[in-house]
């Protein structure tokens, strides 16, 4: 009977917290005249213990939007692979019941991007580097799906003196799946 017991039972990997994760976005700088709007895309890997919560490695893909014009504001194409460490979220709050409980926390996220782009408006040129500094509020539970919304100054440096605009981003991360391990 116990091996009949041990044989159904959920193996103990299976158990454990997802840690890999497949993140979407969007982001955007802010501010009045040319602004970058992008989608990003990326792949997040969590981590339970100590002081950072999870590092990523991402694209984002977008255009510069004239914030001033009425029509045809849009020009050029704008590409950036980021990198960026965000600590642990400091729980804010909890909704729900005890056993499925949404946490609400704050966290702060360290990003690094090099971006490339084509009939860029900016001073920085077609090609800049841009460091941010973010704090975020984050929603979610356990291993499942996460939301988040950062919003901070980012510093661009590129071959013009450096700048800093603010930065606006909209993040959801899911879970990747397990693959089974094979007797």
């Amino acid at each position: 009977m116990l091996v009949t017991l041990g044989a159904l039972s959920t193996p103990l990997i299976a158990q454990s917290p997802r840690t890999n994760a497949i993140g979407v976005g969007f982001a955007a700088t802010l501010g009045s005249g040319w602004q970058i709007e992008a989608g990003e895309i990326g792949y997040v890997r969590r981590y339970g213990q100590g002081m950072v919560g999870a590092l990523s490695l991402g694209a984002r893909i977008g255009t510069f939007i004239d914030e001033g014009a009425i029509l045809g504001g849009t020009r050029g194409i704008v590409f950036a692979p980021t990198l960026a460490a965000r600590t642990r979220a400091t729980s804010i709050a909890q909704l729900g019941d005890d056993q499925n409980a949404t946490t609400i926390g704050f966290d702060i996220t360290l990003e690094a991007s090099g971006y490339l782009a084509s009939s860029s408006p900016l001073s920085q040129g077609s090609r800049w580097a841009a460091v941010a500094l973010l704090p975020g509020l984050r929603a979610g539970s356990g291993d499942g799906p996460r939301y988040g919304l950062v919003i901070g100054p980012t510093l661009f440096l590129g071959s013009s003196k450096p700048s800093v605009r603010g930065f606006l981003a909209f993040r959801a991360e899911a879970p990747l799946a397990r693959r089974e391990r094979r007797p």
